[in-house]
């Protein structure tokens, strides 16, 4: 099986990415990272690990979110990428870039889904007295935080747990979570 041509787009420090640069598998090739900016931390790990590494600022774009979509999508294309990969990427995409990328676009999610989308996760989970929290990588859609679920990764949670507190010992969870859920999703495209 040929390894697939992946595409990260991120927005901060990078650590989903670095986890699924530094993953052993034999399904996918991270052959470009995005970032909509500039400053991103991120981008450091993908030049140390010799992947090539944009930015796209979304900021001239204004309102026009589509517009920048559109560069990501033709940047994307010119570079023959086959799935598109969301680590930490801090933007609601339009339906053009849902659709244009159906199947083949994936998030990773720091709740139960379908509880918690969206934002504040760790202090929703908190607040509803839940006993477990935990990750979820999941096909993009649409609606927010809907796709399909391809995995999640669960954890107690504790007396005493901050949001801060959640939020360190999830991330060791989505390290291991994703990089098995894109090898995944990559073997079954075959």
């Amino acid at each position: 099986m040929t390894r697939k041509r992946v595409a990260v787009l991120i927005s901060g420090r990078g650590s989903n990415l670095k986890a699924l640069l530094d993953a052993t598998q034999d399904a996918y090739e991270i052959v470009l990272v995005i970032s909509n900016v500039p400053d991103a931390g991120g981008l450091a790990y993908a030049r140390d690990a010799g992947v090539e590494a944009l930015t796209i600022d979304h900021k001239p774009f204004g309102k026009d979110r589509e517009a920048f979509e559109r560069e990501v999508d033709a940047t994307l294309h010119a570079r023959d990428i086959q799935l598109v990969a969301l680590a930490g990427f801090m933007r609601v995409l339009t339906p053009f870039f849902v659709r244009a990328w159906e199947g083949r676009l994936v998030n990773i999610h720091p709740s139960l889904l379908p509880k918690y989308p969206g934002v504040k996760t760790h202090e929703r989970a908190l607040e509803a007295g839940d006993a477990e929290h935990g990750c979820t990588v999941h096909m993009v859609v649409e609606a927010v935080d809907s796709g399909a679920i391809l995995g999640q990764a669960r954890m107690p949670i504790l007396p005493g747990d901050t949001p801060e507190t959640l939020a360190a010992r999830l991330l060791p969870l989505e390290h291991e979570l994703y990089p098995r859920c894109l090898a995944a999703l990559a073997r079954k495209r075959g």
